[in-house]
């Protein structure tokens, strides 16, 4: 009877074991770099090994083409990433392709592919994918998967790319990027292709989307979602949705951005779904993880916190540190055993 136990449980344990507990950790580098020291119960210790204690096995990070103000260039982001590497960490690169932040609302072209014909564009793509990843390779910090663009619901590379109007020239460009992936990877394994929106409790967007990917012939491995609840509805829509996409794409699916505030931000006028408190903050992560766990077919297979330790900014808010830097509840979610027995071992002596 044990033996069947066993074997009953085995495929599940298999799939837990792969189960992507990520931060984006993009500007965690600059903050230290900029004076900021993040504690865990007022003991000052580097924020990736803060991550990692409590259970997390997955960093993200987004890669500006030539940036002026923001510190992501290749430089900086392969350094990043071979330290993650190194603590044992697997890395999702996230291309923007841009010089800038790339999101819904706005796909600025990189200045030095100005003025391109859309093949050219196209060649670009596959060029600076190429040598980037190439880059990355020969610093021994390959990355795991990659994402070619950052929330392209309305498409990337404006205005090649833009969607509605142009869904041959965006895929055109998506399958330019992973081609790239391919060509710079050299002998190294295959990363996972994610394709990533901002969908995550938007059915009939997220249908349309990704119904034309599959019609136009992009090939991709994973669904990204991204959720924040005051712009993506309530958890049920997320739940809802992420039942679609396992059913009708039938690909793994992470919640790659998803956060909540700490402190009063985004719901000062109107209800939210959790408080906006440290505890509310925990909550919310509990549930989403929850939902995506309950995913069918064992398609939900990780979440990502956005961006959880800034230098001193409005984001804050929505980080995993207190004002005074020590970090919050919510980091606590995947704990591994050990640590979340010693914890409560420490709380019942308080």
């Amino acid at each position: 009877m044990a033996l069947v136990v066993v074997a009953l449980l085995a495929p599940r344990c298999a799939r837990a074991d792969e189960y992507a507990v990520g931060a984006d950790i993009s500007f965690l580098t600059f903050a230290e770099q900029s004076g900021r020291v993040f504690k865990d119960h007022g003991v000052a210790k580097p924020g990736l090994e803060i991550f990692k204690d409590h259970g997390y096995n997955w960093v993200r990070l987004r890669l500006f083409n030539n940036p002026t103000r923001l510190p992501n260039n290749l430089e900086y982001t392969i350094a990043a990433a071979k330290q993650a590497k190194d603590l044992g960490f697997k890395v999702l690169l996230n291309y923007h392709y841009s010089d800038t932040w790339a999101d819904p609302g706005k796909q600025y072209l990189p200045k030095a592919w100005e003025g391109k014909t859309h093949d050219e564009l196209v060649e670009a793509v596959f060029e600076y994918t190429r040598d980037t990843i190439a880059a990355f390779r020969e610093a021994g910090a390959m990355p795991d998967m990659v994402q070619p663009g950052n929330e392209v619901i309305n498409g990337m590379m404006w205005p090649d790319g833009r969607l509605p109007d142009r869904w041959q020239e965006f895929a055109d460009l998506t399958k330019a990027g992973i081609r790239g992936v391919e060509a710079g990877r050299g002998d190294a394994p295959a990363p996972r292709i994610m394709v990533h929106i901002d969908r995550g409790g938007d059915q009939r967007r997220t249908k349309d989307f990704y119904d034309h990917c599959r019609d136009l012939g992009i090939e991709y491995d994973l669904i990204g979602q991204s959720y924040y609840p005051w712009w993506h509805g309530p958890l049920e829509d997320l739940r809802a949705n992420m039942k679609f996409m396992a059913e009708e794409y039938g690909k793994d699916i992470i919640v790659v951005e998803a956060a909540y505030n700490w402190h009063e931000a985004e719901y000062r006028d109107k209800p939210g779904p959790f408080p906006e408190t440290p505890e509310g903050q925990r909550e919310f992560l509990e549930q989403v993880d929850e939902i995506v766990r309950s995913t069918p077919h064992g398609r939900g297979v990780g979440v990502f916190w956005w961006e959880p330790a800034v230098p001193p900014q409005p984001i804050s808010s929505r980080g995993m540190f207190d004002r005074e830097n020590n970090a919050l509840p919510v980091i606590t979610v995947f704990d591994p055993p050990a640590v979340a027995s010693a914890e409560q071992g420490a709380a019942g002596g308080e």
